[in-house]
């Protein structure tokens, strides 16, 4: 079976084919809303990029800082979809604090209940305390 060298490659494509977004029209929304840069600057989802291009991706509240390793204009599993490029390592420890911080802050608040609304008696005592 022969594999087909790809000299570039749509920029919405791979990022669809590395599986940062799960539809090519996410990928391309978020190019055209400044949410990647390649080579720090902004660009357009049809910009072609090559191998080595530098990508900055910001996609819910992180960001990836990634050198393009390979290109394919297939969606392949996870495990090859992550061959397809190298994360800084700036990048991926930043992401993993916030994570991580997320995650205390997770647990911190875990017993609040935002969706609860104080009932009859709770609201009596809630003048109450703001009356003095």
């Amino acid at each position: 079976m022969a594999v087909a060298v790809i000299e570039s490659l749509r920029l919405d494509k791979w990022l669809w084919a590395a599986r940062f977004y799960k539809t090519r029209k996410l990928a391309a929304d978020a190019v055209d809303g400044g949410k990647v840069h390649v080579n720090k600057q902004r660009t357009k989802p049809s910009k072609e990029i090559r191998v080595g291009t530098a990508l900055a991706i910001s996609k819910d509240n992180y960001r990836w800082d990634i050198t393009v390793l390979a290109l394919s204009s297939q969606r392949r599993p996870a495990k090859e979809a992550v061959l397809l490029y190298e994360e800084s390592t700036e990048s991926h420890a930043k992401r993993q604090a916030q994570i991580q911080l997320e995650r205390e802050q997770k647990v911190l608040f875990a017993g609040i209940d935002e969706s609860h609304r104080p009932n009859k008696k709770e609201r009596r005592l809630i003048h109450r305390f703001k009356e003095g």
